[in-house]
């Protein structure tokens, strides 16, 4: 297990945590929470050793494997699969130690202790796992949103976000005791973070995340600890269940809960009035709930130290936006074709669609950051956007302060400002003193994201365009955003992988997927059943291209044949493939047992023997499954004929 016994960890001078004492069992699922800055990444640093206490006394089983995301960008023209695969360090080692026993049996065959190692190697090899490493590799990178044309691609042709990706399926490859995840959904769509819900669920060993996602929190972890004020309380249960017994703990703090009544007051105000919106739509319903959850924790709410709200529009076009047989994409590639909606004023619709379908496509494109290819998009009188990008910097000077922003800003688009009101502005959104003139390229992700929000705000929008805007917010600013929203009284579009978010927010949703924009009639929870109904279409699909391929291979039966004749053209491959069947399982049988002696144990003139006679019969194998694909394929031509 592992335990902190009266720790205190620094960073510089400032105590992060001071004298906190924890145990974490094997086996558990662990969910590490807190403000942004509370000490979160300073104790991961600790579980992964590279960092040491600063009092007390931190232990880890010595023996454990540790596994975690290395956060530096890859530059490799390495293939996809290949990279993935090693990191299964054990297996690469052995690797290496069986090429290395085998170039020295090359120069040395009469040399019995050589044979030993390399039949040693080979036996290590099947324990590790050496016969299905490729497939398990590929399953992760495919699960995490990757196409199967992409698994040999070279990791330098991806982008940074798909390279982190590759980095987590490198992490998840590799046999671990103890796996640690800071902010793993960052960079992942709706689907692969169910998929990877699903792959932790199944995790046998110790998991500690670090996550502002709740449902993802809920969904994976058992254990919640909390940091806050240097210190670190360990709950029994998931997020929410942490949630509910902090609110009852702050309730019974009753000297503190009275001055937070006002704040309360008006979280109630808008659920209330929301509450009372509700049709009877499974969205507005599933909203219902996430407002009535924000209801039961309104202590917790109310006592973080951020909030901002969107001021009233100047006006609300009705429709806000029409979109009218319109074509979406880039240059020549069309990804989006025949879209016909309109945006209603006061709408809530939340952007759903499996990676690279052409969500921020659509929305980059209502945003006019880029022009349709085809149709017409038309704005309602007086329409005003407000755009939030995936990535901050596409709309932030990485050289220029929040400050010299807000000048800017009311400079091009108002309203006209003094700095003063300015410098009060960005006060409300944290950035007060000297934040106001930190460059943005030395903040945090949440800083930034902060920024554009702030940068939104002061444009007084009547259309929101929000592309994944929780990525980089901790989760008091998500609450903060969730409750701005629901009380912004104009339009929202919304992408975003944070399904509280979505479910608290939204009231419709539309789908983005196969070429198409349309309404998806259903919530959340039927999303992620279609998700899945998606994946085994995509599978089924691979399969029937893979069966395509093997028949295109073989030769085409002569047209002239009558049935009779290609009856006995198929009879001799019959034959032969009932053949190949019986030796594929004659060659597995043996396969089977020289692993079996392998583990057992033998003499050491036995064991090289034994390593070359496993992996003769490996390469046996091969050539009976690349033969029993060409007849079956044949086969099948024939009788298609027919």
């Amino acid at each position: 297990m592992i335990t902190l016994r009266e720790v205190t960890l620094r960073r510089g001078a400032k105590v992060l945590l001071d004298k906190v004492s924890a145990t974490l069992n094997p086996g558990e699922k662990v969910g590490l929470v807190g403000r942004n800055g509370a000490g979160k990444s300073t104790l991961f640093a600790l579980f992964n050793g590279s960092l040491h206490e600063d009092a007390g006394e931190f232990s880890r089983p010595a023996h454990w494997q540790l596994a975690q995301v290395a956060q530096h960008m890859p530059e490799t023209g390495e293939p996809a699969t290949d990279f993935v695969l090693a990191g299964d360090t054990r297996l690469m080692a052995l690797r290496a130690a069986l090429a290395q026993a085998e170039a020295e049996g090359d120069a040395n065959p009469e040399d019995p202790e050589i044979g030993m190692r390399i039949g040693q190697a080979h036996a290590d090899l099947a324990d590790a796992g050496e016969h299905d490493a490729v497939p398990r590799a590929q399953t992760l990178i495919l699960g995490l949103g990757f196409k199967t044309h992409e698994l040999d691609q070279p990791v330098n042709s991806f982008s940074g976000g798909w390279r982190m990706r590759l980095q987590l399926a490198r992490a998840l490859m590799a046999p671990s005791d103890l796996l640690l995840l800071d902010e793993p959904t960052n960079h992942l769509d709706l689907d692969a973070l169910v998929w990877l819900e699903a792959w932790l669920q199944k995790y046998a060993g110790t998991l500690i995340v670090i996550s502002h996602d709740r449902e993802f929190l809920d969904a994976v972890t058992d254990v919640t600890l909390h940091i806050e004020q240097q210190k670190l309380v360990r709950y029994g249960g998931n997020y929410s269940a942490f949630e509910t017994l902090r609110a009852q703990q702050l309730e019974l703090q009753q000297s503190a809960f009275s001055k937070q009544q006002d704040k309360i007051a008006h979280l109630q105000k808008f659920i209330d009035r929301f509450k009372a919106k509700a049709s009877k739509a499974k969205q507005a319903q599933s909203r219902v709930k996430a407002l009535e959850r924000m209801e039961k924790i309104a202590p917790v709410l109310a006592e973080a130290d951020f909030s901002f709200e969107f001021k009233e529009p100047a006006n609300l076009p009705n429709p806000m936006l029409a979109i009218s047989d319109a074509a979406f994409g880039y240059g020549d590639k069309t990804i989006l074709r025949g879209v016909n909606r309109s945006v209603l004023a006061g709408q809530r619709i939340g952007i759903l669609g499996a990676n690279g379908q052409g969500k921020s496509t659509l929305v980059k494109t209502i945003a006019r950051e880029i022009a349709p290819l085809a149709g017409t998009l038309t704005g309602g009188k007086g329409l005003n956007i407000g755009y939030f990008a995936q990535q901050e910097l596409d709309v932030l000077r990485p050289q220029d302060n929040a400050l010299e922003h807000m000048v800017r800003l009311a400079r091009d688009v108002g309203p006209p400002a003094r700095e003063q009101e300015l410098r009060n502005f960005l006060g409300s959104f944290n950035f007060s003193g000297e934040m106001a003139a930190q460059t943005v390229g030395t903040m945090s992700g949440g800083e930034k994201a902060r920024l554009v929000l702030a940068l939104i705000v002061w444009q007084r929008p009547n259309l929101l365009l929000l592309d994944e805007p929780t990525n980089h917010l901790d989760l008091a600013t998500r609450e903060a955003l969730s409750v701005a929203l629901n009380e912004f009284e104009g339009t929202v579009l919304l992408v975003s992988h944070d399904r509280a978010l979505l479910r608290a927010v939204c009231d419709e949703f539309w789908l983005v997927g196969r070429g198409e924009v349309k309404p998806f009639d259903g919530d959340l929870d039927d999303y992620q059943r279609y998700l899945l109904e998606e994946a085994k279409r995509l599978r089924e699909l691979a399969r029937a291209q893979a069966a395509t391929t093997t028949t295109a291979a073989a030769p085409p039966p002569s047209p002239a044949a009558s049935p009779a004749q290609r009856a006995a053209r198929a009879r001799p491959l019959k034959r032969e493939l009932e053949q190949v069947e019986k030796d594929m399982a004659r060659v597995d049988a043996a396969r089977d047992a020289a692993q079996a002696r392998l583990a057992q144990g033998l003499p050491p003139a036995e064991i090289a023997e034994a390593g070359r006679r496993l992996k003769a019969l490996g390469e046996e194998m091969a050539a009976l499954e690349e033969r029993w694909l060409a007849l079956s394929g044949e086969i099948e031509a024939l009788e298609a004929a027919a």
